[in-house]
Formats: structure tokens, sequence, C-alpha cells
């Protein structure tokens, strides 16, 4: 995007409450001009090759081609920023698993909805700077699925591996890009706790998908839960989640607070109380996002002893927490997304 210019969006969406909603609040935002709507993806489709929009706005589910079967066709020849506006609905993963860069919630009839609009136009604005990947399932990417298929051989028996815990942290892209790493790791992985930025009501969908897809057992953490090899917890939506240390033994807090680096959950948050809380091997992993949100963290944790991995600019598809970590010093070590799993676990072997 050039400095100063405002950006071009489209709105997709077959309701025409929703879409009045939407144009006439990100209509007086100064960044950005909407410059028409589409009522389906078929009119999308027209209207996209006259406009050439810098970003999109997506509903979901529509009449006829849904939103995400446009995402499969389109994304990998015509590689443009989409948000999706969706409803609590698990299609939306499929959806950024298609391509899609970020999604909102749509609100219901009690929520607020100039929330809403900020909260839309904050990641419009971070879209456009977005790097917009091929499906990982897509042909280009044949090669990544054919090694995400293959099953990553069991850690096996290792005391020294019952005393490891792992913290990742994301945003923008983070939900595709975390399956990504998660499903190349075997079952019996040290404890994980994880920080996606998400709405409430996605965490715990997400936190089932991975479940589904992956070797680990992986469930939406909540107080209390106590930390074992084996197990990711994905940290709640709207509450702020710490490492807790209980004698030997390791939990996790899940409770309201203040937002931490302009977030909750915050991955600043997970990461110092790791630095803070943790006496066993620890390693730190930060992933894409805008903003710095997990630097400082990620830092305190290197400063702690931990193995700290950052995510590579070339496969972000944001590089900003990364890009922070990176700069400050807290990385040791950088990696694409598709290699992570196997620097975690060429260093985990070290421990054994």
């Amino acid at each position: 995007m050039v400095p100063g210019k405002k950006i071009r969006v489209l709105v997709v969406d077959d309701s025409s409450l929703a879409r009045s909603m939407i144009i006439n609040g990100l209509s007086t935002h100064p960044r950005i001009e909407i410059i028409g709507y589409a009522i389906n993806t078929l009119d999308a489709r027209n209207k996209l090759s006259q406009l050439k929009p810098d970003v999109v706005t997506m509903d979901v589910e529509m009449p006829g081609q849904s939103g995400i079967d446009f995402l499969k066709e389109y994304i990998p020849t015509h590689p443009i920023p989409v948000i999706l506006v969706s409803s609590l609905n698990l299609r939306v993963f499929d959806a950024l698993g298609a391509g899609a860069v970020d999604f909102v919630r749509k609100p219901e009839p009690r929520d607020n909805k100039d929330a809403f609009i900020t909260g839309l136009a904050q990641k419009i604005i971070i879209a456009s700077m977005a790097k917009v990947r091929p499906a990982m399932n897509a042909p280009a990417a044949a090669g990544s699925s054919a090694l995400a298929a293959a099953t990553a051989a069991a850690l096996g028996v290792s005391p020294a591996l019952d005393n490891v815990i792992i913290g990742l942290g994301a945003s923008t892209g983070g939900t595709e890009a975390t399956l990504e790493v998660m499903k190349r790791l075997p079952a019996d992985i040290p404890a994980m706790v994880i920080v996606q930025h998400m709405p409430p009501g996605f965490t715990k969908m997400y936190a089932d998908r991975l479940n589904r897809l992956c070797k680990m057992e992986v469930r939406e953490a909540k107080s209390g839960d106590e930390l074992h090899r084996g197990l990711a917890l994905v940290a709640p939506a709207d509450l702020q989640c710490r490492v807790v240390r209980i004698g030997t033994r390791y939990t996790v807090s899940c409770l309201p607070g203040e937002k931490v680096s302009g977030h909750r959950p915050s991955v600043d948050a997970m990461f110092q109380s790791m630095s803070e809380t943790v006496r066993c091997k620890m390693v730190g992993i930060i992933m894409t996002g805008m903003g710095q949100d997990g630097a400082a963290g990620l830092l305190a944790m290197r400063k702690s002893g931990a193995y700290t991995i950052g995510q590579d600019k070339e496969s972000s598809v944001v590089y900003g927490m990364p890009m922070v970590a990176q700069n400050i010093g807290a990385v040791c070590t950088q990696a694409s997304c598709e290699n992570i799993a196997s620097v975690l676990l060429r260093h985990l072997k070290t421990l054994g």
C-alpha cells in the first residue's frame, strides 16, 4: 500500500442489512474507501476484475457458491486479502484454510455495532499489508502437504521431555500457521500452551479442530488445567492465560484482566509468566501477526534460558510480531512455517 492512500474495499454479503451496516460503518473511516458491494460470489467475481479492490470483506455462508468454495477457486490465482465476516460458525476455519487472511464475528442484534466496525476496520488495515499465501493443500503447495501428511515419529520414553513446556503465540494468519506446525508434531510432544488472538466463541472450536487434525490432545484451556506431555491447551478468548507453578507441577490460570500489549489473551502475558515461573526446560515460538505482542515476553524467556523460535518473513502472512522479536534479540532461530516443527523436534532430541 502507498502511504496515505485509502484502502479500497469491496463488501460481499447476501444480507442487505449486513451490507448496509458494514458499508455505512466503514465509510466514516479516514483510511478506508468502499468502492462497491456484491450480493454473492458470482457478483463478487465480476466486480473484483472491474474494481480491483485492495481488500475484500466476505460472508462465509451465502446462497449458491459459498465463500469457502469461492476462496478455494479464486485465491490460488488471484491472491487478494479477504477478511471473513461470519457468525459463530466452524466453517470459518475452512475459509481461513482456503486462503482468507482473518475474520471477525458478525454481531448479534444486542451487540455493540461500533465495536464491530472498529474491529473490522483494524483488520482491514492489517490485511492491506498482509501476504496472501496459497492454501497449504492447494496444488502449489503439494510438497508441503505431503510433508504434513507424514507421521511424526514418537519422541519415546524420556523423563527429560516430561519436564519441558512449550509456549506458542500467533495472531493474523496464525490459525493455519499454527496448524501447520502442530500437525507435524508427535502425540507425545511436551506440554504446550497456545495463545492465538481470536474473538470469543471461536477458541473452543479452534481447539477442537486442532484436536481432530493433530496427533496430540488439544483442548481449550480452563483455570487449573495441569500441563503434561501429549497435551496442548489453547488460551480462551477474552481471558488472560498464564502458566502457574504449584510445587513441581504446572497449571494454567485463565482469568479476566486488563489487556496486555493490546490483547486479551496476550502472548506477552503468557510468555512473561513462563519466564517468571517455569523452572524446567522451556521453548517459546512466535509466529505471524501484526504488532509486537509476544516479543518482550519471548525475550524474557530467552534470558531465563529458553530456546526460542521465530517464524521467518517469507512464510509469515504478517511479519510483525516475529520481526520485532527478531530485532530485539528474542529469537534463537528463525524458520519457515513448514520447518518450525522440525527445528523444535531437533532441539527436543538434544534434551532427551
